[in-house]
């Protein structure tokens, strides 16, 4: 199971950090950030930077040993709760009246942004440390995950020196531009086991909408279309029909990743009166691209540059 798995790997959280390690040590303190973020018990703030628009988030995080438990609260703009129990993920949003339930696969939250088995890490990106700084009152050595090829972008990291845990992160592009940033502002560990803040605050005079993004079992067996030719790196993690409003068929949603950077496929019968959408853009970090295959329409949104979307896009082979 996952979390046995993350209990033999949680003793390398007893070893120290240090910013003079070899290429083997630097993957093995990768490995430390991988798994502090699931098992330790924390909570402070961090911001969340795209361009010119930034948000606050709460967090609070517990594992007992058994499962994770985590709690964001956006503090800024609309206000909106995030509840995630071993990747059981309930969203509230008071503004809407809404109550959003889904499963994050091959999308993980920040600090848990990596996946705790790297080969798949290791396969796409190589590894380079960089110098010591502080982040949020703590020391941090500074570790860079380069992309291989273009497929994909490039990543900063500022590791907790005593603990191991993921301070922030900085998405880079070819040109080594910063795209995006998280990063805490406050962080401390905590001891406390108890569970009585992982609840949301509800106004119980509101009727709240329940939306269960999961609730259609994909049983799709893609007999119109299939995959060929995916990005190298890339790996299809999931698969699953979700039901849109205004929409008379379901869509298919298929994620895939390459360890780190995920990418989602939509895939939808053309109906009749809606004009097929073709072209790409670029709207910060993340890059969309849509185009038709026979009678379906593709569309294939993920932050990663371009070129990825688009090869995406165009591995999908309409079976006639």
């Amino acid at each position: 199971m996952l979390f046995k798995r993350l209990l033999s790997l949680a003793a390398l959280l007893m070893g120290s950090l240090t910013g003079q390690a070899g290429t083997a040590d630097q993957w093995q303190t990768l490995q430390k950030m991988a798994v502090a973020a699931h098992v330790l018990n924390y909570q402070g703030i961090f911001v969340c930077q795209t361009g010119a628009q930034s948000k606050s988030v709460e967090i609070k995080h517990i594992y007992n040993g058994h499962d994770e438990f985590a709690r964001n609260v956006v503090l800024d703009g609309s206000p909106r709760e995030v509840f995630n129990q071993s990747g059981d993920v309930v969203i509230y949003n008071p503004k809407q009246e809404k109550i959003v339930i889904e499963k994050r696969r091959g999308q993980n939250m920040f600090p848990a942004i990596l996946p705790t088995d790297l080969d798949s890490i290791k396969a796409n990106y190589t590894l380079k440390a960089g110098d010591i700084e502080r982040v949020a009152d703590r020391q941090a050595q500074i570790l860079i995950l380069e992309s291989k090829d273009n497929l994909r972008y490039s990543y900063k990291f500022w590791v907790d020196s005593e603990y191991g845990l993921l301070l922030k992160s900085v998405m880079l592009n070819n040109r080594n531009e910063a795209l995006d940033s998280m990063a805490f502002t406050q962080i401390t560990l905590i001891k406390s086991m108890e569970l009585d803040w992982y609840q949301p605050k509800i106004d119980s005079k509101k009727a709240y909408v329940m939306e269960d993004v999961n609730t259609i079992a994909d049983k799709h067996d893609s007999a119109h279309w299939r995959l060929k030719g995916l990005p190298e790196g890339f790996v299809k993690v999931e698969q699953m029909m979700r039901a849109v409003k205004g929409k008379t068929w379901p869509v298919t949603h298929v994620i895939f990743s390459d360890g780190l950077a995920s990418v989602s496929l939509f895939i939808e019968p053309l109906e009749n009166g809606i004009k097929p959408r073709n072209g790409r853009s670029l709207v910060g970090n993340t890059s969309f691209y849509a185009n038709v295959a026979g009678n379906l329409q593709i569309t294939v949104v993920g932050e990663v540059p371009e070129v990825t979307v688009a090869k995406i896009a165009h591995a999908v082979v309409f079976v006639k």
